[in-house]
């Protein structure tokens, strides 16, 4: 049986005075890539950052490998909303993924050669070797988005948080980034997604985990991802069309 990474106990968070999350539970276990999936406003990206330190909990636990957030950072990566970073910083792409490896690097000490090799390897698995020296800021969305998941695989982590990786790149980008996520699947590590298109939800992630501020369902996709409990997470906001295994989720006012 597949050891457990990452364990969630009763966890609530808030923004100002609305609860975000309640009572969230979860257990996943090692090896798998699961998809997160749920309607605007349901947590996702509030409960990676709530999981992660970066938002303050009202209640609750995590614990990755058994252990607090503090003694296994090392073990843990994290790609952000392409939204939230500030493309605009003076830096290249290179110096992007190298960032990765500050930990192996030290605090204050210049990237060896080897740093650079590595960096430069991760750039060239994500095809992106040609624009190592190009600013961040003269990338499009896509090829941000590379160099973000590049610096994520030079940190060789155990577990992988991507908060929508694939909102706004093109189909070349987004099947260059699935095939990189499965492939640190085959390879033992844990990857969790949060996701948005319900018509790929299949065909991308071997689990899924249905939320709306509380956990609605998780597990195996092709056992948790049903009409019923798609049905359940988005809830009386939303209309569900299921047409031979294609979900495609209107507001009620369209």
């Amino acid at each position: 049986m597949s050891d457990t990474v990452l364990t969630v106990h009763h966890l609530a968070a808030a923004y100002r005075k609305n609860t975000v999350l309640n009572d969230v539970n979860l257990e996943i276990e090692a090896g798998s890539l699961t998809g997160i999936v749920g309607p605007n406003g349901a947590g996702k990206s509030t409960l990676i950052k709530t999981m992660l330190n970066l938002h303050p909990a009202l209640s609750g636990t995590v614990s990755f490998f058994g252990s607090p957030l503090n003694k296994v950072k090392s073990r843990i990566g994290y790609v952000p909303q392409r939204g939230s970073v500030d493309w605009d910083f003076p830096t290249d792409a290179l110096d992007v993924v190298t960032m990765g490896l500050y930990k192996e690097i030290g605090w204050l000490k210049w990237p060896s050669r080897s740093h650079k090799r590595k960096a430069h390897d991760a750039l060239e698995k994500m095809g992106m070797s040609a624009y190592a020296n190009r600013q961040i800021s003269q990338l499009s969305g896509g090829q941000q988005q590379r160099v973000f998941l590049a610096r994520a695989l030079v940190q060789n982590a155990d577990l992988y948080f991507m908060d929508e990786p694939l909102a706004g790149v093109d189909a070349s980008t987004e099947r260059a980034i699935m095939a990189t996520l499965k492939e640190l699947k085959d390879n033992g590590k844990t990857v969790l997604v949060v996701h948005h298109d319900l018509q790929t939800v299949e065909s991308y992630y071997d689990h899924v985990l249905l939320l709306n501020k509380t956990v609605i369902d998780y597990g195996i996709t092709e056992e948790t991802f049903t009409k019923e409990n798609i049905s359940k997470t988005y809830g009386g906001n939303m209309r569900l069309l299921w047409e031979e295994k294609k979900y495609v989720v209107h507001t009620l006012e369209q």
